[in-house]
This record gives C-alpha cells, sequence and structure tokens, in this order.
C-alpha cells in the first residue's frame, strides 16, 4: 500500500512536478474548452497550423534568453489576426491561408534554429514538450492565460455556441460574427501557447481534438460535451505527467496516449449503445 502511494505522492516532493502538474492541469482545462468549437466548426488542421506557425517567436525567445511565451504570445495573436484577415479581404479559404502560413513560419523557426549558435534548447523540446522544465514565471503566464480564456468562454459562450452552428443567422440578428471569430481565433492562440510546453508543437492538436471528440462521443448536449471534455483533457494530462516522471518519457507523446486510448473506449462505448438501441 505504501509503494502504490508513493507512486503518486513522490513526484511532488520536488518543486518542479509540482509546477508541471498546474501547467498539466490548466492545459487540460484550456485544450478541451475550446477544442469543442473546433471540433463543432471543422476547423481541426487550424490548431495543428497556428501551433507551428509560432516557432519563430518561440525560438527568438530563447535565443533572447527570455521565456518563451514572450515570443510565443504576439506571435500566436499575429497570426491569428492574419489568417483571418486573409480569410476576409482577399477571400483565401482558411485552409489556404494556415497552409502557406504553416509552411513558411515554422520553415523560418527551423532556420532560425540551425543559424543560432549556443541556444539553449534542442527542436525535440520544442517539438515533443518539455514540461519538466517549466519555471515559476511560465506557471504565472499560463495561469494567467487560462484565466483570461476562461472569461471570454464564459462571457461569449452562447454568442459563439450560435456563431458556430449558424454563422449566418447570427449575421442576420445582428451579433458581430467578425469579431467573435477573432476572439475565437486569439483564444485558440493563446491556448496553442499554453500548451505548448507540455505536448510541444507537433501534439498540441491532439489535446485540442481528441477530448473533444471523446466528449462528443459520450454526451449530446454541447455544455455537457465541454464539461466531458475537460475530464478526459485533464485525466489526461495528468496521467500523462506521472508517466513522463515515472518512465523517463517525453510528457508530449505520454498524454497524447492517454487521451487516445479514452477515445477510442469512448467510441467502443458509442458503437455498443447504438447497436442495442
Amino acid at each position: 500500500m505504501t509503494d502504490i502511494l508513493d507512486v503518486f505522492i513522490k513526484p511532488f516532493e520536488y518543486s518542479f512536478m509540482v509546477r508541471a502538474l498546474v501547467v498539466s492541469v490548466c492545459v487540460g482545462v484550456m485544450c478541451p474548452l475550446l477544442g469543442v468549437y473546433v471540433v463543432n466548426r471543422g476547423l481541426g488542421f487550424m490548431g495543428d497550423a497556428m501551433a507551428h506557425s509560432v516557432m519563430p517567436g518561440m525560438v527568438l525567445a530563447f535565443i533572447l534568453g527570455i521565456s518563451p511565451f514572450l515570443g510565443a504570445i504576439p506571435t500566436g495573436i499575429a497570426v491569428a489576426f492574419a489568417i483571418g484577415y486573409l480569410g476576409r479581404k482577399f477571400r483565401v479559404s482558411e485552409d489556404t491561408s494556415l497552409g502557406i502560413m504553416f509552411a513558411a513560419l515554422f520553415s523560418i523557426g527551423l532556420v532560425m534554429i540551425s543559424l543560432s549558435k549556443g541556444i539553449s534548447v534542442r527542436v525535440e523540446d520544442i517539438l515533443l514538450g518539455q514540461i519538466l522544465a517549466v519555471s515559476s514565471i511560465d506557471v504565472v503566464v499560463t495561469l494567467s492565460l487560462a484565466v483570461l480564456v476562461l472569461i471570454v468562454i464564459g462571457v461569449l459562450h452562447r454568442q459563439l455556441v450560435f456563431t458556430s452552428f449558424d454563422s449566418l443567422g447570427a449575421t442576420v440578428i445582428g451579433l458581430p460574427t467578425r469579431l467573435l471569430d477573432y476572439l475565437l481565433l486569439v483564444s485558440l492562440a493563446l491556448v496553442i501557447v499554453v500548451s505548448l510546453q507540455a505536448v510541444g508543437i507537433v501534439l498540441v492538436v491532439a489535446m485540442l481534438i481528441t477530448p473533444a471528440a471523446a466528449g462528443a462521443l459520450l454526451v449530446r448536449r454541447f455544455t455537457r460535451v465541454m464539461l466531458v471534455s475537460v475530464v478526459v483533457g485533464v485525466f489526461s494530462a495528468v496521467c500523462g505527467l506521472y508517466a513522463a516522471y515515472h518512465l523517463n518519457i517525453p510528457s508530449g507523446p505520454s498524454m497524447t496516449l492517454v487521451a487516445t486510448a479514452i477515445f477510442f473506449l469512448a467510441l467502443t462505448y458509442n458503437q455498443i449503445v447504438t447497436r442495442s438501441s
């Protein structure tokens, strides 16, 4: 019994694990909440593309020796506005503008890494995440961004849901759909930035999409999907953190695998219920 308790308690004797736990819970809450809107709008590719697009900002922050958040946040917000602007001003589809910016900015980030001398980070850490290396400042920034996103979602939830299901109808009744779209994109950018150190650029889309998809298989009402998705996200993040510590594996892949396993369990349950009815 003592050995089992040690498995759960001992990791948090270290301050870096406490910091990692706080960030993991934030990721487990924020990603699924925004992920439900992303899945409903069919914007799964957007999360992946935006995550790759903030790489130049992160690399610049590492070169300057400052927190990667200070580079990724303005880059993510700029990318979000650029995507919305291209789609509305030049009638370029979101997929097209995303693909162009994704490839160009990610390539710029890789070139910056190759040209930088003495940079204190590996490409693998950026791509796969390194949550055990988060600092106290990172925790404060993560909590602040998480609270900001929660406020936006809480205040504008009904408008965002209406716009997600019926954009034309929302425009007809006078909702500021353009502003709501921009706010959703900026919120998505902030959530991606929060998640980068936990799961990395490559796997951030998994924490956005997989818990939300699992929630949609288990319940039907939009708000219930959000709640179930958050439970799945937090469970996946915390279990993945334990696995990363005890098995000495990257945090991002371990969180993603837990979320994926839950998704397939939800899919199996959904199929059983569908056939029985």
